[in-house]
């Protein structure tokens, strides 16, 4: 292979949070990113997230952590029943870790902002082939909004097009790289305040098999989570989000709670309604073709690291590149060999974290409840504190230590 003597022109295909860290870091760098996303328009929407040590270092080194800001709420999150009984939660901002609660869009604007003008984006397009020789990718790409098609050359393709990636699949094939988990998840932003509820406190409702939860902010109307177990993925997605949720919490009559929460969720302006999967897959590049963020190892939401994540690889990828200048295959073994450790961790304590936001059946509930109910004992709650905050600012060095 015929190596770009210092900078190069690259494609990154998504203008979500791994996309444009990655076009900002490689414009850094040097290179010229050449940005194309589907949409017709910059996705300003997005729901609850949180950005963990690792992600704050990464946009810190961005430049753009100020701007992110800090939604984190001071209030308790409780766990509720249906029928209102409220008992002590825990509240996602006091994770270990001091993670920042943001929107998503927060942190997607404050990556876009910091994007210098010269950065060329195109929306409305999208790759549909790409092959590549000793000297560059060539990658044809379709206009959906003119119908025009053209085939450019790059030294580089970034596919940061998310978990149903067409980067992977038109350069790993098709595969068996989604591997499902047998869950649903409901998210948005609510319109206003949840009714009984103050500002910045949250709920969470639990129960085996499926759960909801708003995530509170500082200044802002909750996140909303919907959760549950399914046995037909296919069949969840043949019916309205909602009707689906509605069905998952059944046939129990729901209660007001839960209908307060019903409603939010319809009259939210968008929402997000997927299946949970993770992506997994023997390597992350192909010659010229490099994935990253929810197209290469989608820890799922459940883990809490996807914006983290998707900074911290596009942040990486650029760095890497920067250290081997005009050795584009050092470059990416480099990043993928600091990056896979850390994302195998992450991807291994999901079940973990999937049993606090879902327990599974009756055993997992009761399980739950018993971790809450220590973790909120004043001694043994610190000394678990202390503990998982040891291990995950270990679990966080690795990347943030660049």
């Amino acid at each position: 292979m015929t190596e770009t003597k210092g900078h190069g022109r690259a494609l990154v295909v998504g203008l979500g949070i791994a996309g444009i860290a990655t076009a900002l870091r490689l414009r850094q760098v040097g290179w010229e990113p050449v940005v194309v996303e589907r949409a017709a328009a910059r996705r300003s929407s997005g729901y609850f997230i949180m950005v963990f040590g690792t992600g704050v270092a990464s946009a810190r080194r961005l430049g753009v952590l100020d701007a992110i800001g800090d939604r984190t709420p001071r209030a308790a999150t409780v766990e509720v029943n249906r029928a209102g009984r409220r008992t002590p939660g825990m509240n996602p901002g006091s994770l270990p870790g001091t993670p920042r609660v943001v929107l998503r869009g927060d942190v997607e604007q404050a990556l876009f902002s910091a994007l210098p003008d010269d950065v060329e984006i195109r929306y409305s397009t999208v790759p549909t082939r790409i092959t590549q020789d000793d000297s560059a990718a060539e990658v044809t790409l379709h206009d959906t909004a003119s119908g025009a098609t053209s085939t450019e050359r790059f030294d580089l393709v970034v596919g940061a097009d998310g978990m149903r990636s067409t980067v992977r699949r038109l350069a790993f094939g098709d595969g068996d790289h989604l591997h499902p988990l047998n869950y649903m998840i409901g998210a948005t932003v609510a319109n206003e305040q949840i009714e009984g509820f103050g500002q910045g406190e949250g709920l969470v409702l639990a129960e085996p098999g499926r759960s909801a939860w708003t995530f509170p902010f500082s200044d802002h109307p909750p996140g909303l989570l919907f959760s549950y177990r399914t046995d037909d993925i296919d069949a969840e997605f043949t019916r309205p989000a909602i009707e689906s949720i509605r069905a998952a919490f059944g046939p129990q009559p729901a209660g007001p709670l839960l209908e307060k929460l019903y409603t939010a969720f319809e009259q939210a302006p968008d929402h997000l309604f997927d299946s949970v999967n993770q992506v997994k897959m023997e390597r992350w590049h192909n010659g010229r073709v490099v994935l990253v963020g929810d197209a290469a190892w989608c820890v799922t939401l459940y883990a809490g690291m996807g914006a983290s994540s998707g900074m911290a690889g596009g942040e990486l990828l650029g760095t890497m590149l920067q250290r081997h200048p005009g050795d584009l295959p050092a470059a990416l073994r480099a990043w993928e060999a600091r990056m896979r450790p850390w994302i195998a961790t992450e991807q291994d304590s999901v079940l973990i974290m999937r049993r606090l936001f879902t327990p599974h059946d009756r055993r997992e509930q009761i399980t739950r409840t018993a971790m809450l109910r220590l973790m909120n004992a004043p001694v043994i709650g610190q000394a678990m504190g202390r503990m998982n905050g040891r291990s995950m600012a270990n679990k966080q060095l690795d990347i943030a230590a660049v």
